[in-house]
């Protein structure tokens, strides 16, 4: 089978297309014959290699994908040849403690598809039956491979974690990445009133759009300074962090008292400076969240199925351009998500 691949850690330069075994399932798998996979932050660390990801190489990489079933494992009942689909990413045991208690994303073997395993960038891949999502007839595949990994991350760490309820603030940074897109969206759906920060005007203006409420550029003004001002010195009572080291302590600083910060993630950084008196003297909650169980992937994907929220596509690349999907994501160009069609 065609594959995106790369046989060592590196820029992208390191990514080409290679001709791969095509994989055999087990008893509970299903072999998906992948139609269009999205690029995640998560692609480009697994490509550039940690000490802590040990991987068999060559490696497929992303997360995301839909597409056709195209075989299905002999205890699979209630999935059929030739249905559409889309996929969640997150594998879980399905028997530890976590896993029995419904929070497959706290299992002691969890793994994500594309960064653990070889991942969607390929004409098929093996997973669980368990993780896999049909999708209607007349939904483009482009959208159902965009949606999975944003929208059960944040739903998880918004609705979840953070418990965001209607008439609340949330500050949302750097409003042009997938995450953000989806944040806004999941915010504006749970009645939340949305700031978001961008160095663009034209991303902040397409923030708004989507339904932020306040737009601050980063670039030209203070922006935990402008929170304060625009909540009449109150600030947030939600931050949605994914940036790390260069933000941590002004999203701290930007909450309320009794606020909460909730992180999926540090691209900046892990190792922030922090005042730890904001934190005790304010009452802060810090709350950490990764991807999500297999409950709140089905919520947040009936929204999506059903058109209530929409994953935004910043720009579709055939396979065999990855190399220059993969600069876009890097040099931050986009706004929502991007796209690999196979």
């Amino acid at each position: 089978m065609k594959a995106l691949t790369f046989y060592e850690h590196g820029e992208s330069d390191k990514l080409q297309i290679a001709d791969l075994p095509k994989p055999t399932i087990g008893a509970d798998d299903v072999l998906i014959n992948v139609k269009a996979c999205a690029l995640n932050q998560l692609d480009l660390f697994v490509r550039r290699g940690s000490p802590v990801l040990k991987l068999h190489l060559p490696h497929i990489p992303c997360s995301d994908g839909a597409g056709i079933i195209a075989e299905i494992g002999a205890n699979v009942f209630d999935l059929r040849v030739g249905q559409r689909a889309t996929i969640n990413p997150g594998l879980s045991c399905g028997h530890c403690e976590f896993c029995l208690a419904g929070e497959d994303s706290l299992c002691v073997d969890f793994k994500i598809l594309g960064e653990h395993t070889p991942g969607t960038a390929a004409e098929f891949v093996r997973v669980p039956a368990r993780n896999v999502l049909p999708i209607p007839a007349d939904f483009p595949f482009e959208q159902a491979a965009a949606a999975p990994l944003v929208y059960l991350t944040v739903w998880r760490a918004l609705i979840s974690r953070a418990r965001l309820r209607a008439g609340e603030d949330v500050l949302i940074l750097g409003a042009g990445a997938g995450t953000s897109t989806a944040a806004i969206q999941i915010a504006k759906h749970a009645g939340a009133r949305v700031f978001v920060t961008s160095s663009s005007d034209e991303k902040l203006q397409r923030a708004k759009e989507l339904g932020a409420d306040f737009a601050i550029n980063y670039k030209t003004e203070e922006w935990d300074r402008q929170v304060f001002a625009l909540t009449g010195k109150r600030g947030v009572d939600v931050v949605f962090e994914s940036v790390g080291a260069a933000t941590w302590l002004k999203s701290i600083r930007a909450l309320k008292r009794g606020g909460r910060l909730v992180t999926i993630g540090a691209t900046t950084g892990a190792r922030p400076q922090e005042e730890i008196g904001y934190i005790f003297w304010k009452q802060i909650d810090i709350l950490g969240s990764t991807m999500s169980s297999a409950r709140e992937f089905r919520e947040v994907m009936k929204l999506v199925l059903r058109g209530e929220l929409k994953p935004v596509i910043d720009s579709v690349f055939p396979l065999e351009r990855a190399r220059d999907a993969h600069t876009r994501l890097e040099k931050g160009e986009q706004f929502g998500k991007i796209v690999l069609t196979i």
